[in-house]
């Protein structure tokens, strides 16, 4: 059976996994121990799979297990910049505040939050942290 890049990687680091097949659009489904996914999960984090569209639950068969799938989406388009040059600070703010990444752009980086800050503020799942650290203005 084919592979994808994630389940490639997972034989790389000898993660036990098993692929399920392809979606419609090509998309790989993987069955993993819930003693992995947390590790897991930080991966597809920082490859950019940064939004979780959806999850859900579902028991398998009477005295069977119980599955936890888990959406994850990587919000990406490619960049006009190449088109309108205009576009630069543009899709700089879309991905600061969204986290919405732009294939080709040639300085995707934040604009308006410090590089370090976590998270996309003005998305409807983002959690205002506690405490914020504002550098001294001098």
């Amino acid at each position: 059976m084919q592979q994808g890049w994630l389940s490639n990687w997972l034989v790389k680091q000898d993660v036990a996994h098993r692929s399920l097949g392809f979606d419609h659009r090509g998309i790989e489904t993987l069955q993993i121990k819930a003693g992995d996914w947390d590790s897991i999960a930080v991966i597809l984090y920082v490859y950019g799979y940064n939004y979780l569209r959806s999850q859900c639950a579902y028991d398998v068969a009477p005295g069977g297990s119980l599955d936890s799938v888990y959406h994850l989406t990587r919000i990406q388009i490619p960049s006009v910049f190449w088109v309108w040059r205009s576009a630069d600070f543009q899709e700089r703010e879309s991905y600061d505040m969204v986290g919405i990444f732009y294939d080709n752009h040639p300085r995707l980086k934040r604009i308006l939050m410090p590089e370090n800050w976590i998270g996309w503020p003005i998305r409807k799942d983002y959690i205002t942290p506690n405490f914020y650290e504002i550098p001294d203005a001098h």
